[in-house]
């Protein structure tokens, strides 16, 4: 792990021959420690109802203008089924924190994606916000396998002034993270770049936390506030200690991340691709990245689920992402992720636990029958 001096000092590099030192060293530790495959992961964004009021976000409960929608379990299942036509390893559940969306029902529908031949193999990973301990039980005993929960920023001031307060029994995300982790999921979170008021100590503070907690997945993309909300509306501050939420930046840390922590899986977010559709994926590829999302959301929902405008996976079809997204993993000289993917810290850890149980069953005391 870097210092913390040498850590802000690479976030504040300008001279690009430096630059790029960081970069190839980024790569490196990369296929060194999760080698050249891009696993791509189905993304399905199961509903924009949404009970939070977070400052930034287009799905926010306040925002009248966006037109609602939940997908069906048919319809869930359905995407799940093209996921694994293409060849995925995973679909990601994504949505807003829908009261809707209960336990039971979420459940069912995981059981039925395990459950169907032609998507039994798929991890599934969840991303639907603060949930309780009983529910996040029950998703992983009925089947889910993975859960992404970011915690935006490490700065805690900013992170309670940007998402107003919640229900009085919701779970602390930064509690809800190794809850995950003790309930057997293989667990991810990430970061914000560029949130007004965040100075580059905040991030340095960002990859210790990243470093500490060790997650098996970590996404990180530029902030991008969508102009229905109140920090959509307000004048972004520029210069001194905010950082900038440009490629730049989200690169330098996402190749920071990556030194931090080798083994994780770490995506090229949809986020820096909106600011970037040209090569944003691939630039992310080089920085450290291993992982793409290809959106799998039916287009009649995609267009609907905009946490911010204009989203880069908006504007091409599922088989165009993924005919597309083949060319080009190939033209970089890396090759195409097959099965789940699991990070290298995952399986280490489900490893050591499946033998810590080994070694506690034989040291059961046997009781002999008169």
């Amino acid at each position: 792990m870097l210092p913390r001096t040498d850590i802000l000092a690479r976030l504040r590099e300008t001279d690009p021959a430096k630059l790029e030192e960081l970069r190839r060293q980024a790569d490196a530790v990369r296929r060194e420690n999760v080698g050249d495959d891009v696993h791509l992961r189905g993304l399905i964004e199961i509903s924009n109802h949404c009970r939070r009021r977070c400052l930034y976000c287009g799905l926010r409960a306040d925002n009248a203008r966006v037109r609602r929608y939940r997908m069906t379990g048919d319809e869930i299942l359905a995407s799940a089924r093209r996921a694994a036509e293409f060849g995925y390893g995973t679909v990601v559940l994504q949505g807003g924190e829908d009261p809707n969306i209960t336990g039971e029902w979420l459940a069912e529908v995981i059981r039925r994606i395990k459950a169907d031949p032609a998507t039994c193999d798929l991890a599934i990973t969840l991303s639907l916000g603060e949930r309780s301990e009983e529910e996040l039980a029950l998703w992983r005993s009925a089947g889910a396998d993975r859960y992404l929960l970011r915690f935006e920023t490490s700065n805690r001031r900013l992170y309670e002034k940007i998402h107003p307060p919640r229900s009085p029994d919701a779970k602390d995300r930064f509690a809800l993270l190794p809850m995950l982790k003790r309930l057997g999921y293989e667990v991810g979170t990430g970061i914000m770049v560029g949130i007004p008021g965040q100075s580059y100590n905040d991030l340095v503070a960002d990859i210790e936390l990243f470093k500490k907690l060790q997650p098996d997945m970590i996404g990180l993309g530029p902030f991008l506030p969508h102009p229905e909300t109140p920090l959509g509306r307000e004048s972004r501050p520029a210069g001194g200690d905010q950082p900038s939420n440009d490629e730049m930046t989200t690169w330098k840390m996402l190749a920071l991340t990556r030194l931090a922590c080798p083994a994780a899986n770490i995506p090229g977010t949809t986020a820096l691709a909106t600011l970037n559709p040209a090569d944003a994926y691939e630039t992310s590829l080089q920085w450290g990245a291993n992982v793409v999302m290809p959106n799998l959301t039916p287009p009649e929902y995609r267009r609907l689920y905009e946490i911010y405008p204009n989203k880069a996976d908006a504007r091409e079809s599922a088989e165009e992402f993924h005919e597309t997204w083949v060319r080009r993993i190939t033209a970089l000289g890396r090759g195409v992720g097959v099965g789940r993917g699991d990070s290298p810290s995952y399986l280490q850890r489900a490893a050591m636990l499946m033998e810590t149980t080994m070694l506690l069953s034989k040291k059961t005391p046997r009781i002999s029958r008169i």
